[in-house]
């Protein structure tokens, strides 16, 4: 295929997008969308690829894979071995784990549903994921391995011009499917080869139907109209939409014109910047999320203007004495071939490293006693919080128990994340009071009866968060007492101010005579405390509670302040609404069992059942002296 400079031009304004979003997502709130222009160009080369051979009657499935390969996996390699390499000396124990964990699949190109697994792209913990990027890799390969299968197959029993049309119907189903499946399991969508497919597919369609004979005029608007399309998509869609869904059509389609225009000499992508960057894009992609992580690892400040030239040069270099080392692909299949292709034993050497490092960290972790108890509360982990849209009917969400179940529950457990890590404390005592509690607790859902929510209405959690609300709305007098907790901090989120929602429900179930009960928040800690405190005990140092005490986020714990300052002087003068103080119920932002010092916190925000568990013992030791005995006690009818 003669080289394209419209399309180099276009991977530079992909790969622009994605450093920039990923170093300040306020530069560019929808930069992420580069990724799906990526899919658009690798669609309409490898559709370009396939169908020539085919049409020739030369194609090999296997010197494509290998082709694919040589392109892909010797500049990865180096990558993922460098961060082996420097994470056996700077990272923590259970943080090199993780990242042996993400090397393997990341060469065995299956990291997109490792870290679907895991959580959410745009999650707090992803900046602690030194390979996340490379999900969009494993959707590519996923593809480079299905459609040249597909297209093969269907070549023995139809023609070229029907395969053309069944792409174009399943290019138009697979969009519907991409529409449907990012609105009820929006992270398993985001990074899901078959909801990623037809991105590829509407590539390979500039492909297939190119427009013939286009006067230079109409090339020049049809690739401003493109362009405007991807440069609206980045600057007007934000992580807070779902994605990808219908929005994903205005890149995808932007990227589709620019490719459908063909057009060489545009000021826009055929200039020096926009060709060099091209033709570093993928080793540049590589190489500045790594660059990221880095500076959010070690808190390093006003990063984005050092780590964007970093990336940038380590992408050149990457390009210059990696990628452009050229591997001969296999002219014929043998075992000399198979045992002298190198990047064949690029993937055996980093698989046999990774797993030495990976049993020996195993093992030490294995041993420690009760680590799944590091984690928060879920139903995951026998108890009732949940995520909305994890395959858990909607109904289980409001009548989960925790506690002595009981036909009749008279003690409710109301609100968000930071509601649902009580359950574990709660629990035990509910057992020890022979009282059934009822537990609902979703995602982003902080208490309240209105609508307002921290996310868009098309944010999985919504429905749910309704259905919450408008049930505890409908049967808050069945109860004797409700406790309420979330995340205080999310009130402010985009400047909203939602504390008014919660005291206003506060007020409404109190003059009807049931008593309310505020659950403070942990304090909140930048980055993954328990990460350390693990760490630690793998690698014999000591934890501190200055380790914590460093990490404390002091923006967000003072929007917290000014939360709790309301709700303090509403129990003031509301008899029926209770406020539990943080330092009423935690003595310090630890607590010491066995001699050791451990952390409440489960990840930096929530509190890991292990400190659920031993703040209902404190409760438990401290009887009478704790407001939450006292009124669980006065709430039974014995």
């Amino acid at each position: 295929m003669k080289f394209r400079t419209d399309i180099n031009g276009l991977r530079a304004l992909a790969v622009i997008a994605v450093v920039l979003f990923h170093f300040n997502p306020l530069w560019v709130p929808g930069g992420f969308a580069g990724v799906d222009v990526f899919f658009v160009i690798s669609g309409f080369l490898m559709t370009g690829l396939i169908f020539r051979g085919l049409e020739n009657n030369n194609f090999s499935i296997i010197n494509f894979y290998v082709a694919r390969a040589n392109r892909i996996i010797p500049a990865l390699s180096i990558v993922c071995l460098v961060l082996l390499v420097f994470g056996w000396f700077y990272l923590r124990s259970l943080d090199y784990l993780a990242l042996g964990k993400h090397v393997a699949s990341s060469i065995g190109f299956l990291s997109n549903i490792i870290y679907w697994s895991e959580s959410g792209y745009f999650d707090a913990s992803s900046h602690s994921k030194w390979l996340l990027h490379t999900w969009s890799l494993s959707v590519e390969w996923q593809f480079y391995i299905i459609y040249p299968v597909v297209l093969v197959l269907l070549k023995k029993c139809m023609s070229f011009t029907n395969i053309k049309r069944l792409l174009v119907v399943s290019t138009v189903i697979g969009f519907i499917f991409s529409v449907y499946m990012t609105s009820r399991w929006p992270d398993m969508s985001y990074f899901s080869f078959p909801t990623r497919a037809w991105e590829m597919m509407m590539g390979g369609l500039a492909f297939l139907y190119p427009l013939q004979n286009l006067k230079d005029t109409s090339k020049k608007y049809l690739e401003w109209i493109g362009v405007t399309l991807i440069l609206a998509s980045y600057m007007l869609i934000s992580k807070d939409n779902l994605w990808p869904g219908y929005l994903a059509l205005i890149p995808v389609l932007g990227a589709y014109l620019v490719i459908l225009a063909n057009r060489s000499g545009s000021v826009i992508t055929d200039n020096i910047v926009m060709q060099k960057v091209g033709l570093w894009s993928y080793s540049i992609y590589l190489w500045h999320w790594p660059v990221v992580v880095f500076g959010y690892y070690f808190e390093m400040q006003y990063w984005e203007w050092i780590g964007i030239p970093i990336s940038v040069v380590l992408g050149f270099f990457s390009y210059k004495f990696i990628e452009s080392i050229k591997f001969s692909a296999l002219s014929s299949i043998s075992f000399k071939s198979i045992a002298t292709f190198k990047p064949l034993w690029m993937v055996v050497s980093l698989g046999l490293i990774g797993s030495i490092l990976f049993v020996n960290i195993t093992n030490k972790i294995n041993a420690i006693p009760d680590i799944n108890k590091y984690n928060m509360a879920s139903k995951a982990e026998g108890f009732c919080f949940g995520s909305p849209g994890s395959g858990v009917s909607s109904v289980d969400y409001l009548t989960c128990q925790i506690g002595k179940k009981s036909n009749d529950p008279k003690i409710l457990l109301f609100g968000d994340s930071f509601a649902g890590q009580y359950e574990p404390t709660l629990s035990i005592l509910g057992k020890k009071n022979n009282i059934g509690i009822l537990s609902i607790t979703t995602n982003s859902c902080f208490p309240s009866f209105t609508k307002n929510f921290h996310y868009p209405k098309s944010h999985v959690g919504y429905s749910q968060c309704m259905l919450n609300r408008q049930f505890v709305e409908h049967n808050y007098k069945k109860f004797k007492l409700i406790f309420i907790s979330g995340r205080w901090d999310e009130f402010f989120k985009d400047g909203h101010e939602y504390s008014n929602d919660t005291i206003n429900m506060i007020n409404k179930i109190t003059s009807d005579g049931v008593k309310v009960v505020y659950l403070p928040s942990p304090t909140i800690i930048k980055g993954n405390i328990t990460s350390d405190y693990i760490s630690s005990i793998i690698s014999g140092d000591f934890f501190t509670k200055e380790m914590i005490n460093h990490r404390k986020d002091i923006i967000k714990n003072k929007y917290e302040q000014k939360i709790e300052m309301k709700l303090r002087l509403l129990s003031k003068t509301n008899d029926n609404f209770i406020y539990i103080s943080k330092s009423e119920l935690y003595k310090n932002d630890f607590f010491i069992q066995n001699g050791k010092l451990i952390p409440y916190s489960s990840e930096g925000g929530h509190i890991s059942i292990l400190g659920a568990e031993a703040l209902a013992n404190e409760i438990l030791d401290m009887k009478k002296k704790c407001k939450i005995m006292q009124l669980l006690e006065q709430s039974t009818d014995r």
